[in-house]
């Protein structure tokens, strides 16, 4: 069989993770990447030794040997560069918010769907393997009902007026940053492992630092972004570092929300806890190899990570035994296996078990929904 060759456009902070995965993938071939200028393409080839660079997308995309182009590349060149790829007939993966607004996000989603072309978004938290187990064990009945959802996803990387990064500019991210770039892996993740769909939300949006401290220097993503004196810009912000969203689900059941990335301390925590009829469960980005198993007439119990003791839909997902963790490389690893079986396939599964376009177009929709409750503080309910 062909071996199929990727397209990487960005190396930043998440265009690395996507070749590693890529490269433990023994019928994928990094066949080359883009970025700004040939200068710094030819550098990151190099690094990481892929054999074609090229200094902007639209080349890469125009090479006809490449079979899969993968978007790491800020929120606002979304839209543009997936609308391309498509349309020069490549598979696409996406990071994720698929585009800026719900309206390019449609658009991106009907067009992939009319060429039958393999889609693909980075919510790659879907494929912690506990995440897979547990939304097996939601659809099976093990829960019963689902009473409610609630969580958080907490951050610490923009504690200080002088941390900076270009999701700060609404040019670059959009007109949303926290509910946007953290809060669509939390609504993707529950809407998954629990089955229910959000139907309306109420949202309190915050800004802690209306005005930050930009530096004179490029500055990495997560990096220590504390300026010197006169070594920066005063930039005025107008997204959200902190979000109170609550949710009502299509049959009754409601959630909480709770994001922030001031929150000293937190890295990147995503947790929740879910109540059903029969039993509850708690899980945390931070410990992925583990869930809480909550009951009310008997112990409470920690699933470890297990494929001897998963079901047979999580067990596939898991590349190593009982005992020996996997991490967030892994689990873009176990997305985008499924996302190229159905690369070689030539088509996308119906419906695919990876998140779709129209997953990430939904996602734009709700983000789009809390933007206008927390402006006209009430109740907004999707259409």
């Amino acid at each position: 069989m062909r071996r199929i060759r990727a397209g990487i456009i960005g190396t930043g902070l998440i265009g690395p993770v996507h070749i590693g995965a890529l490269k433990r993938m023994p019928y994928v071939d990094v066949h080359a990447l883009a970025d700004a200028g040939d200068d710094l393409a030819q550098k990151r080839a190099k690094d990481f030794d892929i054999p074609r660079f090229y200094g902007d997308a639209d080349s890469l995309i125009a090479d006809d040997q490449i079979d899969a182009v993968h978007i790491c590349v800020p929120n606002h060149l979304h839209y543009p560069i997936a609308k391309k790829a498509l349309l020069a007939g490549k598979h696409v993966i996406c990071e994720k918010p698929l585009a800026v607004t719900a309206e390019e996000a449609l658009e991106l989603a009907e067009t992939a769907e009319r060429s039958g072309l393999v889609h693909a978004v980075h919510f790659n938290l879907r494929y912690y393997p506990l995440m897979r187990q547990l939304q097996q064990m939601v659809s099976r009945g093990d829960f019963g009902r689902i009473f409610s959802v609630h969580g958080s996803y907490l951050q610490d990387w923009l504690f200080y007026d002088t941390d900076y990064n270009w999701r700060l500019e609404t040019n670059l991210s959009g007109p949303s940053r926290a509910v946007a770039d953290i809060g669509s892996h939390w609504m993707d993740l529950i809407e998954y492992v629990s089955g229910l769909k959000i139907r309306a939300v109420y949202a309190d949006l915050a800004t802690m630092h209306p005005v930050r401290k930009k530096p004179k220097q490029e500055t990495a993503t997560y990096a220590n972004m504390m300026a010197e004196s006169g070594e920066y810009t005063e930039v005025p912000i107008s997204t959200e570092d902190f979000a109170a969203i609550l949710f009502r689900f299509e049959n009754g059941e409601r959630g909480v929300l709770t994001l922030s990335q001031v929150s000293a301390g937190r890295k990147n925590r995503l947790a929740f806890e879910l109540d059903g009829s029969r039993q509850s469960a708690s899980w945390e980005s931070e410990q992925p190899n583990q869930l809480w198993i909550g009951r009310r007439d008997k112990p409470n119990e920690i699933m470890l990570k297990d494929p001897s003791l998963a079901y047979p839909e999580a067990a596939g997902i898991m590349t190593l035994p009982g005992g020996h963790n996997e991490g967030f490389h892994d689990a873009s690893l176990a997305l985008l296996s499924e996302v190229y079986e159905d690369i070689r396939r030539g088509s996308a599964s119906k419906p695919p078990a990876y998140p779709s376009f129209a997953d990430g177009c939904r996602e734009l929709q709700i983000i789009e929904l809390i933007l206008a409750s927390s402006r006209d503080q009430c109740w907004k309910e999707l259409p």
